[in-house]
């Protein structure tokens, strides 16, 4: 059965930018449904990092990537959004006029939304991790070969592999190491791309023999599938070794697909989509693009940019939404309206 939904805005990625957009259009009263392709709310910090933790959010020292994801969620509730999760937006039709948009988005489980607006908060597109040409590690994957760290606590008393030189890797490692019965990290060459003091932190550690560190790179997986026993690691001399591991975490990056978003019309720039900075709104009037899957002058990939993006695009969506109604912009430490929203006393 199909369903046919009607609603103000439809914010296409619920990471942490989309749900800061929910709660800027719900002081606004524009309700909102989101939609996204992972099976939980939360993004790449729910996916990917849910316990990295992050320095850069304002008002918070540090905060790991779900707890960012849980005080967004307890942020927004009073304006109770819908979410889709495990869903694809397949088509964007435009219904409207440029003064008065209005679209049609249809996703591939056969939900359709009529909306006035659309905000596309998606990250990069759908992310995929790159995986290492090792034959048959495809029997290994979610026992003995893991892309992502989602609960540190599976991996307490294994012998772990980390293959990479990167941040990814070398902050697993640091974080990964007090837990793991033995830790190895593996890279093809003695230099990391990471943060220097964490390659400090990390040579500090195979110094006091607390962890190893290999060269090269890893040719086969032993063990009988799913469970993995050790790996055979190639040096540059062609040379080969065994290491023991119950789990390998292979992080190379990650690889962006666009999917359908390519297909909707809008201007892309290196699979970006450009906007301007006044109201982050594509090609398209009505659709808008915050977070890491826009592009500007001057455009940083931070989560806090992406705040503000959804802040400004919130007030144009307001003409849209409501094209009679004069929108006076108020503080919400002033406003006893605003307070009422959030369920505050004024």
């Amino acid at each position: 059965m199909t369903d046919n939904i009607e609603t103000d805005v439809v914010i296409i990625g619920a990471g942490p930018v989309g749900l800061f957009a929910v709660f800027e259009l719900g002081l606004l009263d524009i309700k909102c449904h989101l939609i996204d392709i992972l099976p939980k709310i939360g993004g790449q910090c729910a996916e990917l990092y849910p316990e990295k933790p992050i320095y850069d959010i304002p008002g918070f020292p540090m905060v790991t990537g779900q707890g960012l994801v849980d005080n967004l969620m307890a942020q927004i509730e009073p304006f109770h959004p819908s979410f889709h999760l495990n869903e694809m937006v397949e088509s964007v039709e435009p219904l409207g006029t440029p003064e008065a948009p209005l679209f049609r988005v249809k996703t591939d489980a056969g939900t359709t939304f009529t909306c006035k607006a659309l905000i596309i908060a998606a990250g990069g597109g759908s992310f995929l991790p790159k995986k290492p040409p090792i034959d048959n590690i495809e029997a290994y994957e979610g026992t003995g070969v893991f892309y992502a760290v989602r609960h540190m606590h599976m991996f307490k008393d294994k012998k772990v592999l980390i293959v990479g030189g990167g941040d990814s890797a070398l902050d697993w490692t640091v974080n990964l190491q007090p837990l793991a019965k033995r830790l190895t990290l593996l890279h093809r060459r003695d230099v990391f791309r990471a943060a220097p003091h964490t390659v400090e932190k990390m040579r500090s550690l195979v110094a006091a023999s607390e962890m190893d560190l290999h060269l090269g790179q890893v040719v086969e997986l032993k063990g009988e599938a799913p469970l993995l026993e050790s790996v055979v690691i190639r040096r540059d001399d062609n040379t080969t070794f065994e290491v023991e591991c119950d789990v390998m975490l292979p992080f190379f990056g990650l690889t962006m697909k666009l999917g359908p978003i390519a297909d909707w019309g809008l201007n892309l720039r290196e699979n970006l989509i450009p906007v301007d900075t006044e109201k982050f709104e594509t090609s398209v009037p009505g659709i808008f693009a915050i977070g890491d899957i826009n592009t500007y002058p001057g455009k940083l990939k931070l989560i806090l940019s992406g705040f503000h993006e959804g802040a400004l695009a919130a007030q144009k969506v307001h003409r849209y939404v409501y094209p009679e109604k004069k929108l006076l912009f108020q503080y919400t430490t002033s406003s006893s309206s605003l307070q009422k929203k959030l369920g505050v006393a004024a």
